[in-house]
């Protein structure tokens, strides 16, 4: 484990119990349950070809939860997290579930291929590695294999000032290992590693700077369920467009290895 990992697993076992109680919040539960379900309900064709899933850098396995919910009801399961906290809270939660700790960086496939990985806010946090991470998970699945990746991203200089202003100020945030990336680079390390785009969304407007990250941003917690339903509504009509490419703060991708 180099440095620059060594230092964003010491600081999210800092702040895992934060991050896991902020989790809870119902307007973040909410606004998490919208972008799943309409992502998810227009890719469910994919289905019947998913068995296994890996969740790397897994967090509490909300990967899980997610696709369970989502797309497929059973489902062979195997996270892992380079957090000792994150992982001992996965399991308290989801004892029955195969999690363990292991590094993204240096993960080793196994003999049996996956047919999903599903990686949701993890690549950001190893920003310097990205490109080889995602190449190396790769190996860990089989060839026609979805990877649905959900991250941090910027498409103009406005949102990129205002993120990295943000990630210098927030300790929630580990601003020497920790950033967002630029929409371009992140869609081209796809790419370079073998993979075609089969999906994209862009969800990270209004609503999702409200509520998605509670626990960086409690000022911004304000309103109800119906003010978390009402944000989302108008961003469906910018999610899949230019105009919402531009703007959002995060990407949803699904991508299929070639």
């Amino acid at each position: 484990m180099d440095n620059s990992v060594e230092q964003q697993r010491q600081h999210f076992n800092e702040i895992s119990e934060k991050y896991f109680s902020a989790r809870k919040d119902p307007n973040h539960l909410l606004l998490k349950e919208l972008i799943w379900k309409n992502f998810l309900s227009r890719n469910k064709r994919i289905a019947p070809e998913i068995r296994r899933v890996l969740e790397p850098m897994c967090g509490m396995a909300e990967g899980y939860d997610i696709l369970s919910k989502h797309l497929i009801e059973h489902m062979e399961y195997h996270g892992f997290d380079y957090s000792e906290k994150m992982v001992e809270f996965a399991k308290e939660v989801r004892p029955t579930l195969f999690i363990e700790w292991d590094d993204v960086t240096s993960f080793k496939a196994s003999d049996n291929p996956y047919d999903m990985i599903i990686l949701i806010g993890g690549l950001h946090h190893v920003y310097s590695r990205a490109p080889e991470v995602i190449k190396n998970l790769a190996q860990s699945l089989r060839s026609g294999g979805y990877f649905i990746n959900f991250e941090p991203t910027q498409n103009n200089w406005l949102t990129r000032f205002v993120r990295n202003r943000i990630y210098k100020s927030n300790d929630i945030f580990d601003e020497d290992t920790e950033q967002g990336f630029d929409y371009s680079d992140l869609d081209r390390y796809f790419r370079e590693a073998g993979y075609t785009k089969v999906d994209q969304v862009y969800p990270g407007l209004s609503a999702y700077v409200l509520y998605y990250n509670p626990d960086a941003f409690p000022l911004l917690n304000i309103g109800g369920k119906a003010a978390v339903r009402f944000l989302f509504a108008l961003d469906r009509l910018f999610w899949g467009n230019l105009i919402g490419r531009k703007l959002s703060f995060a990407t949803m991708s699904l991508w299929k290895k070639s």
